[in-house]
């Protein structure tokens, strides 16, 4: 068991080094082993490439007859845009296959580590299965919903404000803690604000390194149910990346199609801008992972309807004051302190010697009090 739980630990550390490049697919790292020495390894690198097991395959060549795979998620059964890579691990000669966390697309689900069995391999299940559904929570939060795994990112005084009592916002964190936030970015599919915050900041909205665009980028969602995004805007004329709006069936249907002759998808929605169905038109567009890095109100609206499931805050060193500074989250709030949302499975580090980075996933224990 041991060393079962020491190869799959390098498995997973090959799949986490493609974070932010296979979405919609999940992160894969595989390893073969025969007699104690690792002969092949690989991981899942881009949708529509080959999968982590092919590579290591590949790698191992003759000797993958009678070794050990080890695999973070199960070996896909079907055939999609690669063929299934249950049986080309049965093919090789594999004898032993020890696998994290099953598959939980319906077109899996089960049928890799049948296949294998049926074929002769000893299947071995659910070794560091903890840390490979962390590694994958986005998979599998996606496939089981349909829609984006949603985290929310703030970023605060000690004193808890995200600006003074002017606006004044720049900058609440130092240098290190804004380049990881742009890491975030990369990582996620698209990037949600309201427009309130095209207005008063007039933001990229991309991930960029040293000033400059690398990666993924993701999408630019905007919530501007009237449509008050300027053409100017840098998210309006800056066409590399791909910005949508949500708006209302009211919105002026001139600036509607303004928007779109620079390039920008306007999606209407009949009524006011729920985060639900939000979020609902977005998984339909094949959005996977969504980062939210609203003003108080937007952060408001995902935490009254409950849409949260990562939360990612930085915490700065100073303290500003002021009663109508504004804090991470608007709205109404809770009632009542028993209402407060709990965080779990927190994770606190200290940012460059200069800001507190907070990772915590909500805990809710009831529906929505309301939808906004």
């Amino acid at each position: 068991m041991e060393q079962d739980v020491r190869f799959m630990a390098l498995a997973l550390e090959l799949a986490q080094a493609a974070r932010g490049q296979t979405s919609p697919n999940p992160l894969v790292g595989a390893v073969i082993v025969r007699e104690g020495q690792v002969v092949g390894m690989g991981a899942h690198l881009k949708a529509g490439e080959p999968h982590a097991e092919v590579h290591a395959l590949r790698m191992a060549g003759e000797k993958a007859k009678d070794a050990t795979l080890y695999v973070t998620l199960e070996p896909c059964s079907h055939h999609g845009r690669t063929p299934p890579c249950a049986e080309a691990v049965v093919a090789a000669g594999i004898s032993r296959a020890v696998v994290a966390v099953l598959d939980p697309n319906p077109l899996v689900a089960g049928r890799g580590i049948a296949l294998m069995r049926s074929a002769g391999v000893d299947v071995t299940a659910g070794v560091c299965e903890q840390e490979a559904l962390r590694l994958n929570e986005v998979f599998f939060h996606y496939i089981q919903t349909k829609r984006p795994f949603v985290t929310v990112k703030t970023a605060s005084t000690l004193d808890g404000k995200i600006a003074t009592a002017t606006g004044h916002s720049r900058w609440i964190t130092g240098e290190a803690a804004r380049g990881e936030v742009h890491e975030l970015r990369r990582m996620n599919d698209a990037i949600l604000v309201g427009v309130g915050t095209v207005l008063a900041d007039n933001p990229e909205l991309t991930a960029r390194l040293h000033g400059e665009k690398y990666g993924r980028q993701p999408v630019r969602v905007v919530l501007d149910s009237a449509l008050r995004t300027p053409l100017t805007a840098r998210i309006v004329q800056d066409r590399s990346v791909p910005t949508w709006i949500f708006a209302t069936e009211k919105s002026p249907v001139e600036k509607r199609e303004a928007l779109e002759a620079e390039g920008v998808t306007v999606i209407t929605l009949d009524g006011p801008l729920l985060v639900d169905e939000v979020l609902q038109r977005l998984g339909e567009r094949g959005i996977t992972s969504l980062l939210v890095e609203g003003g108080a109100e937007v952060n408001g609206s995902f935490l009254r309807a409950r849409a949260i499931q990562k939360v990612v805050s930085y915490l700065s060193l100073k303290l500003v004051g002021g009663s109508q500074a504004p804090t991470p989250f608007g709205g109404t709030g809770f009632a009542a302190m028993g209402e407060a949302v709990s965080l779990t499975d927190i994770r606190i580090e200290q940012v460059d010697g200069q800001d507190i980075r907070i990772v915590g996933y909500p805990k809710w224990t009831a529906a929505p009090l309301e939808k906004e």
